[in-house]
Order: structure tokens, then C-alpha cells, then sequence
């Protein structure tokens, strides 16, 4: 299993009507696949804020492989 960092973030606009990414919520987890890593941070992420759909409070889901290590 690898291990993966999985970011939630929602979009804003700023002052000048540009999108900005605001950090939600950050999980680490592992997982056979960047899908099922997705998944399990999901979950993780609705049950942490007592939420049904983690779309409510985020737009995005940014999975990212975390390097393996040699040891």
C-alpha cells in the first residue's frame, strides 16, 4: 500500500475577482490506488466536520503520491 496526501480545498474569489484556493482540510492515508486514497480522505474528511458530502464545504480534492521510502 502507498501512502498519499490528499488536500481539500474550496475556491473564492478575492478582491479583484480571481480565484483563490482555500485549504479545507488535509489528510494523509494509504490506499492500493490514488482512487481509493481519494475515497478513504473523503470519508475521513465528513466525518471529522459531522457532514454528509464533503462537496459542501470543498471544491476540490487534490490526491498526490507521497515518495516511498528505500529503509
Amino acid at each position: 500500500m502507498r501512502e498519499y496526501l490528499v488536500t481539500f480545498h474550496k475556491i473564492v474569489l478575492d478582491g479583484a475577482g480571481r480565484d483563490r484556493h482555500v485549504l479545507q482540510r488535509r489528510a494523509r492515508v494509504r490506499a492500493r490506488s490514488d482512487v481509493g486514497a481519494a475515497w478513504e480522505a473523503k470519508a475521513i474528511f465528513c466525518r471529522a466536520l459531522g457532514i454528509p458530502d464533503w462537496r459542501l464545504l470543498a471544491d476540490t480534492c487534490e490526491v498526490v503520491a507521497l515518495a516511498q521510502s528505500t529503509a
